[in-house]
């Protein structure tokens, strides 16, 4: 082969594995933008699954999920989304997201004293979660589009700090995790089958992100 072909070859390989490595790394940490998204769309998919007629530990292994996937979303946002915001937009936008956060967590903390035999347990996840639509559709819409043109340049930092702090706030709840995803996926071989795949991923992430963070300090 001709040396140019030759130089040819290798510049093409080595834009090849830059353009996977891109793309591994967006997968791994996406931005802070999306995080939220993908954040609002497993509570909302996981909400879409409750059955006021299920049985009671599936129903209550899904409104544990969608209340600690809330905690820590609500914190994630609050230590590192929202201060970075507070700098380019306006404040009342962030207040009124905080205000929305201290309701869903009143009504999540309702929720984890009750057991799903209450008489209004179904009414109370259903306030949580229309309040939780409002919120979405309030971010989706106004504060994500605002951040995708205000921190362009900032959204892949902040969203590799996200999946830092998610790593520490999720690690300690993990068997608590584990529980509730199969308490939910209750008999469904698929979903079963799901929940190990996710127990295992969130064990590999969390060494994984230990070993790799512990090395950075």
């Amino acid at each position: 082969m001709h040396p140019a072909d030759i130089g040819r070859v290798r510049r093409f390989f080595r834009f090849a594995l830059e353009l996977t490595m891109t793309n591994i790394v967006s997968r791994l940490f996406p931005t802070a933008t999306n995080m939220i998204r993908l954040d609002h769309t497993h509570v909302l998919s996981t909400f879409h699954q409750y059955k006021a007629s299920a049985p009671a530990r599936v129903k209550k292994g899904l409104v544990n999920t969608i209340c600690t996937a809330l905690e820590i979303h609500a914190q994630l946002e609050e230590e590192i989304f929202y201060p970075e915001m507070r700098k380019v937009c306006e404040d009342e936008r962030i207040t009124k997201a905080l205000d929305e956060h201290s309701e869903m967590r009143r009504l999540v903390g309702l929720l984890r004293t009750m057991e799903p035999e209450a008489r209004d347990y179904d009414e109370t996840l259903q306030t949580l979660m229309r309040d939780v639509m409002h919120h979405v559709a309030d971010e989706e819409t106004i504060l994500l589009p605002a951040a995708e043109k205000l921190l362009e340049d900032k959204l892949g930092d902040l969203g590799a700090q996200m999946t830092k702090r998610r790593l520490q706030l999720a690690g300690p709840r993990s068997g608590e995790i584990a529980l509730d995803m199969g308490r939910a996926a209750s008999g469904n071989t698929a979903a079963i089958a799901m929940v190990g795949l996710a127990a295992a991923g969130l064990l590999l992430a969390r060494r994984s992100g230990h070993r790799r963070w512990h090395a950075r300090a």
